[in-house]
């Protein structure tokens, strides 16, 4: 009874699909390298809140139109604003944006960034809290919260970036705001591969297809203790994955897996 179908949301200041079980969300403000609206960070707050009820939806890609991933918070829209708010108004914006990226590590489905040309603050931080990264070899992405004379630790940079290329590697895209180029990112394990601009999508998405066939509650479960092991020790964490483990060993898709194997086949797994 708890259950929605994220086929039929219509969202307002984004595109939204869902086919074969992904829901590809899209920015589509490529006249202005697709920014963020105070508006348009609310909404995927929410809509990434509600995917965990989301039962037609088993991965997500989020992607861009026109050759540009995001260009961050919009000049117009945003920072100007922001120079005129009190503390309690600023406060409100930057807590609403860091629970953007509370719900995008909360929500059970693997979320795959498709990042192509310009990939800027708050759109450095979404393809950053993603769970997977690909990239065109035009991609450019860049912390650049520092050239507007504010902090790199924006939306969880300094906790969440570090983990993916390295303490020092961070340290210096945060400090110095300059852009990460596409070969550098695969290099340094930020993206998990780099390919031809017409086939990023193509390649995000099979990737989200192959998830979304997998057995989905272990998926989640791999999810969660990647994010919540972060503040383990080793002894905790390994308790952590026995606990979890375990409750996956009792999923039907744990015996279908094994029935398969057996017979030789491949395992089409329902997902519990």
């Amino acid at each position: 009874m708890y259950k929605l179908k994220a086929a039929e949301w219509k969202p307002k200041h984004f595109k939204m699909e869902v086919a074969n079980r992904v829901a590809t969300i899209t920015l589509n403000r490529p006249e202005r390298k697709n920014p963020l609206t105070f508006e348009s960070y609310a909404e995927l707050r929410d809509t990434f809140h509600k995917f965990q009820y989301a039962e037609d939806v088993r991965a997500v890609v989020f992607t861009g139109e026109g050759g540009n991933f995001c260009s961050g918070g919009d000049v117009h829209e945003i920072i100007g604003p922001l120079t005129k708010m009190d503390m309690t108004g600023l406060l409100e914006f930057t807590r609403m944006t860091g629970h953007l990226i509370k719900e995008m590590r909360n929500c059970p489905q693997p979320i795959i960034a498709a990042v192509d040309g310009i990939c800027c603050g708050a759109g450095a931080i979404i393809s950053m809290a993603s769970d997977m990264r690909y990239a065109t070899p035009k991609a450019k992405t860049g912390f650049l919260f520092v050239k507007v004379g504010l902090a790199g630790c924006d939306m969880g940079a300094c906790s969440i970036l570090p983990r993916i290329i390295g303490q020092g590697r961070a340290s210096e895209l945060l400090y110095t705001g300059r852009m990460m180029s596409a070969e550098e990112g695969l290099a340094w394990g930020y993206f998990n591969g780099v390919v031809a601009q017409e086939k990023l999508l193509e390649t995000a998405t099979n990737m989200a297809v192959s998830l979304a066939d997998g057995p989905a509650f272990a998926h989640s479960v791999t999810k969660k203790c990647l994010h919540q092991e972060w503040n383990q020790t080793i002894e905790q964490a390994l308790e952590t994955e026995a606990e979890a483990q375990a409750i996956c060993m009792q999923t039907e898709d744990f015996k279908i897996a094994y029935h398969a194997f057996v017979a030789k086949q491949t395992p089409k797994f329902v997902g519990n």
